[in-house]
């Protein structure tokens, strides 16, 4: 990854994980807590693409596993976001950037789901099961609602700040480059033609021009000699 990205990847994911703890998992909501940092790997892995995502998710379920007050096992929530970041960045287009919100909709919900279920997974062959005392069911539905009500404020802001801030020239590369570059080098060989025409046009004029100046000088002359 590219300096900048890791920049603005990481001082994303700080400050998601900052308002997540302090904030949201005080609101003591029912069922599951809304995962700003998960809704962050997915605006960041749907710009960046797979291998960014998975980078960036596996880096910030890390930073989650060791922030207090987590109480499960390290490297548990990095395994989950470096799955979710990688599935997320499949969808991403090759110009990075997306004609319609509902992609982005459904890959929400799918990552809520999915993300939930893999923890859960991976909490059930580590011994923890504090996903059945709480009923997975009802974790599974709160967490789809809360993470689609917060995605829209959450994920086009991150996207578009990935955007602003990448320089990758593989985004420059997509239909709408290519149709530039077909479109300029149209234009150019219209121009060409043109110009080519033009300067035919011109020389053909000066050739006329010559000659009527040396038929003129000969009649000139002739009277002259008359």
């Amino acid at each position: 990854m590219r300096v900048n990205r890791i920049l603005l990847s990481s001082a994303l994911v700080v400050v998601a994980l900052v308002i997540q703890v302090s904030v949201l998992a005080r609101l003591h909501l029912p069922g599951a807590v809304p995962d700003l940092l998960l809704l962050t790997v997915l605006g960041l892995a749907m710009v960046y693409g797979h291998v960014g995502g998975a980078l960036v998710g596996f880096g910030a379920g890390l930073l989650a596993d060791l922030a207090p007050p987590a109480d499960h096992a390290a490297g548990r929530y990095a395994l989950v976001l470096c799955v979710t970041g990688y599935f997320a960045g499949l969808i991403r287009p090759e110009n990075g950037r997306l004609k319609s919100a509902t992609g982005p909709m459904a890959v929400v919900v799918a990552a809520a789901v999915g993300s939930t279920l893999l923890y859960a997974g991976v909490g059930a062959l580590v011994g923890d099961t504090a996903a059945r005392h709480v009923g997975l069911t009802s974790l599974l539905i709160s967490a789809a609602l809360y993470d689609l009500l917060l995605a829209p404020f959450v994920v086009p802001g991150i996207m578009w700040l990935a955007r602003r801030a990448d320089n990758d020239p593989l985004t420059e590369t997509g239909p709408t480059a290519k149709a530039g570059d077909i479109s300029s080098g149209w234009l150019s060989s219209g121009t060409g033609l043109r110009i080519g025409g033009q300067r035919s046009g011109l020389g053909a004029l000066k050739a006329k021009a010559r000659t009527r100046s040396a038929r003129g000088a000969g009649r000139i002359k002739g009277v002259k000699r008359l």
